[in-house]
């Protein structure tokens, strides 16, 4: 087992993401995934870890979060595609694929029907449900968690809402938001699936805490370890939903003294007014969201916690307890990313 000079606690950059059947950590020199195929072995990839060229006021306070965000989402993104194809999931897909187009093909030789070969078109047909697909689950995301929200608020506030209680349109919206965003894991953890992701996030979060007290990383060690994290993912979903509270409050105020009474007394116009400048405002919201994510990451303190509460409390669904075998997995990723120069301490 690799030793590490970690001696008392600290705080560490590393950063991980739970993949399919794996675990994928980010530090500052190196990147590493650790999946485990069919056969139950553990296959290990390792990448150097892309550094960001930007410059200049892209890497400001408020302004680094967005691009810090968008890039974590790419990288996440490939690292799910990959280890999907490590761990077999793309080729049961594909089985299943052929059962249908086998079963579609005899019904159709049936009825004397002939069957075009698949190739060029499917692929084609391929990529544009994929198009598809990304473009009504945004249409859906922005339904759910900004347009949805404020009518409910202005529903609930009756037709004086937007004259007098814009404030209230705010706070009931952020909700409304975290109820949507409660209701909705708490639903797709039930899901066998996506609960072993949740385990293997647990792994995740146990792994760097283990390492964070200067302990051996061993299956035992990092069992007994805390599996909710300052700096998780979930809490920045959380924390954008709150920020998003405080930034509403002074534009629905706005609001009430630009627009026409007609538009004021009308709950739809309003809402979508209101579900568009929520949609600018987004940056903001993610650049305030990463900062608050940063500083409850580097220091533990009365505001930190405080600051961290809520997703704390959102990963006691979004983390599951891991088995041994989630955990060598989050071993093996650990120890690939640690760098000897300890240039990952905060």
């Amino acid at each position: 087992m690799k030793k590490h000079k970690n001696s008392c606690g600290i705080k560490t950059s590393i950063g991980g993401q739970a993949l399919i059947e794996g675990i994928m950590m980010r530090g500052p020199e190196k990147s590493a995934m650790a999946v485990r195929n069919p056969a139950g072995e553990i296959v290990l990839e390792e990448w150097d870890t892309e550094k960001s060229k930007r410059k200049g006021f892209l890497k400001w306070p408020f302004v680094r979060g967005i691009f810090n965000f968008i890039d974590s989402m790419k990288s996440g993104y490939k690292c799910l595609m990959r280890s999907a194809e490590i761990s077999g999931l793309e080729e049961l897909e594909d089985e299943i694929a052929k059962e249908k187009a086998e079963k579609k093909r005899a019904k159709a030789e049936k009825k004397g029907k002939t069957v075009q070969s698949e190739g060029k078109e499917s692929s084609a047909l391929v990529t544009v449900v994929m198009v598809i697909s990304t473009c009504l689950g945004i249409a859906l995301a922005v339904l759910l968690f900004v347009f949805a929200p404020t009518w409910l608020s202005t529903l609930i506030l009756g037709p004086d809402a937007t004259s007098k209680h814009e404030v209230w349109v705010a706070v009931l919206s952020g909700v409304f938001k975290v109820i949507i965003l409660v209701a909705y894991m708490a639903i797709v953890s039930l899901m066998k699936d996506i609960r072993r992701t949740f385990m293997y996030h647990g792994a995740e979060h146990k792994t760097i805490f283990c390492y964070e007290q200067g302990l051996p990383l061993t299956v035992e060690n990092v069992k007994k370890q805390r599996r909710f994290h300052p700096r998780c993912g979930t809490s920045f979903l959380i924390l954008m939903v709150l920020v998003s509270i405080f930034i509403m409050i002074p534009v629905g105020v706005l609001l009430k003294e630009v627009l026409p009474a007609f538009i004021l007394a009308n709950r739809l116009l309003y809402t979508l007014i209101r579900t568009g400048i929520a949609i600018i405002l987004m940056p903001l919201i993610m650049g305030i969201g990463y900062e608050l994510i940063r500083v409850a990451g580097r220091h533990d303190n009365w505001l930190t916690r405080a600051i961290s509460a809520p997703g704390v409390w959102l990963q006691h669904i979004t983390t599951k307890e891991p088995d041994d075998s989630m955990i060598e997995c989050a071993i093996a990723a650990m120890e690939k990313v640690i760098p000897e120069d300890g240039s990952d301490k905060q």
